[in-house]
């Protein structure tokens, strides 16, 4: 499924985070470069998986990236500030599908799509989630 689509709403989003520009984000154009807006989901689906300081995982576990979606939909320009928007689109059995979305001054600059497995830190495999990170994860559905 593309993450091509009307570009949504930082409100719609249960969890919003914000990232400071740096001057070393920009390329030789004057723009952020788009390396760049991978570090802006990262900070996002942080926040989120990482909320009030209790990660959403089993002890023992990492999530690590199985798929990465980006869609880039307007430039951003430094200085500033940018707001990332982050939700859970499905909870699978160890993956988590999260959406998100980068705004600049209220505008959608980037849409992306994050796939997530929980891997067991020995085993190197997926372990499936916890009943209490479903629950978890579940307050976190987005309708964008």
């Amino acid at each position: 499924m593309s993450t091509r689509a009307a570009p949504p709403d930082l409100a719609s989003f249960p969890i919003q985070s914000q990232d400071k520009l740096r001057y070393g984000d920009t390329d030789r154009q004057g723009h952020v470069n788009n390396a760049v807006f991978s570090t802006f989901l990262e900070t996002g689906r942080v926040e989120m998986l990482q909320a009030q300081g209790e990660p959403i995982l089993d002890q023992g576990c990492s999530f690590v990236i199985a798929s990465l979606q980006l869609d880039y939909l307007n430039e951003v320009t430094w200085p500033g500030t940018v707001e990332i928007g982050t939700g859970v689109e499905r909870v699978g059995s160890a993956s988590v599908t999260l959406r998100q979305a980068v705004f600049q001054q209220g505008v959608c600059v980037a849409n992306g799509r994050t796939i997530v497995v929980q891997v067991n830190n020995q085993t190197r495999r997926s372990q499936p989630l916890s009943q209490e990170a479903v629950s978890r994860l579940h307050a976190f559905i987005s309708p964008a």
